[in-house]
């Protein structure tokens, strides 16, 4: 990590405040060995136990990305009766599609694929991108999220299982992406840059999430387990014959070309920074050879140059069009309407989530 993070610090050692985050967060969330195994074992009982006499016994999200994939893998080994759903954006690669159709098919699960309304959902990404802030992939974050909600509601279940994880996902500068539960935040920015109006765009409210929060259990079970990024995909190649892609969450086109290209080069923001570092403190590369990979180029030019005609004609924009997007004054999530200004940041609001915290 390095100052392209802006509310990066440094301690005398040199030890940033991500690791002694993540290090934290191992301590409280993630369950090696025996510990992991026995917890788990328990989990996995009373998800059986809530889902006797129903259909499924738990719903997993799936995208066609290592993570996720390896979830899949681990909740049908461990005897559950999952629902997979699947978000449908309109940017999924050939090869995230067939890895999920693979996976899927293989490990005998149903999967829901929810499809978003492209029309919309193009007028929000566009609106992301003229508001000029660095995390255009929120609403898609946002929506699995509410889909994996609704499809738990709708079957009666209470055990939501996603694919993540602390070991490889903790190094997660707010600066560079914040908002993803903020729909005020989302509406915000499409009513002042979108040309639709959000009508079938799945989404939850403030309140929607306090009171989910209560009423289901998200357990990311790749916490209870001795989670290795590289061999969980030398099981799922061998296995199941899935193949990787290229990059993290590169299952999708345009988080490809989002992360590849438009980040770097109007943001200053490689996010293989925050990859390798989790990966650094995970133990499964070192600084050495993590210094090496972000020398070398993440995105081939011949791939580049086809997903940006790929991105453009998706949606419509001329180059200048473009050009306009990528030379806007680079914005902040602080600049515009959000939960988080309107409660989260108040007096009250933290005071209540302090006696809420006490008491349990």
């Amino acid at each position: 990590m390095d100052s392209s993070d802006p509310e990066i610090i440094f301690d005398a050692e040199g030890v940033c405040n991500h690791c002694k985050k993540y290090e934290a967060n191992v301590k409280r969330f993630v369950f090696p060995g025996g510990l992991g195994s026995k917890k788990l074992e328990a989990i996995v009982k009373s998800i059986k136990s809530e889902g006797e006499g129903k259909e499924y016994d738990c719903v997993i999200g799936v995208s066609g990305g290592v993570d996720s994939s390896y979830t899949a893998y681990l909740v049908k080994k461990a005897g559950l009766r999952p629902l997979a759903v699947h978000l449908d954006n309109g940017w999924n690669s050939e090869l995230a599609v067939k890895n999920v159709e693979r996976l899927l098919r293989k490990l005998e699960i149903d999967l829901y694929t929810h499809v978003l309304d492209w029309e919309e959902f193009k007028s929000l990404q566009l609106a992301f991108l003229r508001a000029s802030t660095p995390d255009s992939e929120i609403p898609s974050d946002h929506a699995i999220v509410s889909i994996l909600y609704e499809k738990a509601k709708e079957l009666g279940l209470r055990y939501i299982i996603p694919g993540t994880n602390i070991k490889t996902e903790s190094h997660l500068p707010r600066a560079w992406s914040q908002g993803h539960r903020d729909w005020l935040y989302i509406k915000s920015i499409n009513d002042q840059f979108g040309t639709r109006k959000l009508e079938s765009f799945p989404h939850y409210t403030f309140m929607n999430n306090i009171f989910r929060q209560r009423n289901y259990r998200w357990v990311p079970i790749l916490n209870y387990v001795d989670y290795v990024k590289f061999e969980s995909i030398k099981i799922l190649e061998n296995e199941l014959g899935w193949k990787y892609y290229g990059g993290k969450h590169y299952e999708s086109i345009y988080t490809r070309f989002y992360q590849g290209y438009i980040l770097p080069k109007k943001f200053g923001y490689d996010k293989r920074r925050s990859h390798l570092s989790s990966l650094i403190c995970s133990g499964e590369t070192t600084r050495t050879n993590a210094l090496k990979e972000l020398e070398t180029n993440p995105y081939p030019p011949d791939m580049m140059e086809t997903d940006k005609t790929f991105f453009l004609n998706k949606f419509g924009l001329t180059e200048q069009q473009f050009k306009e997007i990528m030379d806007a004054p680079p914005m902040r999530f602080q600049d515009y309407s959000s939960y988080e200004k309107k409660y989260v940041n108040t007096f009250w609001f933290q005071l209540l989530k302090r006696i809420y915290r006490s008491m349990r």
